[in-house]
């Protein structure tokens, strides 16, 4: 039986994504603790190179200046695209949303922001969420997956319905997260889940994006 011949096709949207994935890990990597104020939205990668006991297999994937696997993939897009408004380049949400990333690190109480870099790219605002979902369907970062909430906001005044996230728990620092219940898992069950997933689950790095 003849296997079927599907012709390749420059505009599928799994190969967009993928050329904007691309070009996302040509970008040169910038320390954190560099960051200065730049125009543009789009998409960007945080790595981790510290010694916090969990993320020491990500770490090694991203020693060397390697930068191989990202511990959290996201997006910034400008305001107004939900409704369909034309975004300009003069908008700043790619720094904007990397600074705010800046301040969680921050103020956790066992990370320092010395430990962080990050690759970011100013795309067209049409191809950002899908340049993000192959990001993270491609490198499964943990903070997209396991440890949820670190790209969460501050929701204000008042508690909040709803647990409080597990990067919260993880990384206490943040003094609006106290607005949330407090969760049944502990810190150190959190990190004792975090090592074994890495341990069945090895961070991958950047040869698995497929080349288009």
């Amino acid at each position: 039986m003849t296997n079927k011949i599907i012709p390749f096709n420059p505009l599928d949207k799994k190969h967009l994504g993928e050329s904007v994935g691309q070009a996302m890990l040509r970008q040169s990597v910038t320390s954190f603790s560099k960051l200065n104020k730049f125009n543009g939205a789009g998409v960007y990668a945080i790595y981790y190179i510290g010694d916090f006991p969990s993320y020491q297999a990500i770490a090694a994937r991203n020693k060397d200046d390697e930068f191989l696997a990202p511990i959290y993939v996201g997006k910034a897009v400008p305001s107004g695209t939900r409704k369909g408004k034309i975004s300009s380049i003069a908008t700043t949400a790619l720094y904007k949303r990397l600074n705010e990333h800046k301040k969680s690190i921050e103020e956790a109480e066992n990370l320092s922001i010395d430990d962080f870099h990050f690759r970011a790219l100013v795309v067209d605002d049409i191809w950002i969420p899908l340049g993000e979902s192959l990001l993270i369907s491609k490198f499964a970062p943990i903070w997209n997956n396991l440890v949820d909430g670190f790209g969460n906001h501050n929701p204000g005044k008042g508690r909040v319905a709803g647990l409080r996230p597990r990067w919260d728990v993880l990384h206490p620092g943040r003094s609006w997260a106290d607005n949330f219940q407090p969760r049944s898992e502990t810190m150190k069950q959190i990190m004792h889940e975090v090592e074994e997933h890495l341990r069945s689950n090895p961070p991958p790095d950047n040869n698995v994006m497929i080349t288009v």
